[in-house]
């Protein structure tokens, strides 16, 4: 039988593949784990568009997940789902916070019906709650950078570069261990590279602390 959490691995490197390259600079296993499950969470969401034609089945998709949110939440996911278990598990290890999971559903169910992108829903929140997952002490450190990613991808790659100066100003509070949740902004500097640059630019940025 596969491994859960290597299934998930899997997962999240197909759909995601900036932030999962990024997970790799968790040093601790467990928390790289945390983290993928996290952004698993955020696979799963964004694929549903693909997988049926009508924004109405789409939205009843989202409908499921936000009831689902109920027993991650209560410590009782819905049994033989990989990532509404690692789910459970991290939102209990890390005491994490309900409002980002529900507005992250609720932003895809406007975007289904053709509402302007949430940012904050979609990249500034999920950016936050992984910054403290992976131990920040004060998350809001993490803003600024979710905010140079929120601008990358929506392809505004010139303001998101014009932020950069903030957004590692920001990060140099957080401590060493959440630095890889922040660290996809560092892509901002070179958009088009391919995976061997972005390999390098994110090891770089790493190496350095700086976005």
């Amino acid at each position: 039988m596969a491994d859960p959490a290597n299934s998930l691995d899997e997962q999240v490197r197909a759909a995601d593949p900036d932030r999962w390259l990024s997970s790799r600079f968790v040093a601790d296993e467990r928390l790289r784990a945390d983290l993928i499950a996290l952004y698993a969470f955020e696979a799963e969401l964004l694929a549903i568009p693909t997988r049926v034609t009508q924004p109405l089945l789409a939205e009843m998709r989202y409908v499921w997940w936000r009831e689902q949110m109920d027993g991650v939440f209560a410590g009782v996911p819905r049994k033989g789902h990989p990532v509404l278990e690692a789910l459970t598990e991290i939102v209990a290890r890390h005491a994490l916070d309900r409002a980002p999971f529900d507005d992250l559903i609720e932003a895809h169910v406007g975007r289904v019906h053709g509402e302007p992108h949430d940012l904050d829903a979609f990249y500034v929140g999920p950016m936050r709650t992984a910054a403290g997952l992976l131990g920040a002490i004060d998350p809001d450190d993490a803003i600024p950078a979710a905010r140079v990613w929120s601008l990358m991808q929506t392809g505004r790659f010139d303001e998101a570069r014009a932020a950069l100066p903030e957004a590692s100003r920001a990060a140099r509070a957080l401590p060493v261990a959440a630095f890889p949740a922040v660290l996809p902004a560092t892509l901002a500097r070179s958009p088009g590279a391919g995976p061997t640059g972005k390999r390098l630019r994110l090891l770089w940025a790493a190496v350095r602390g700086r976005l």
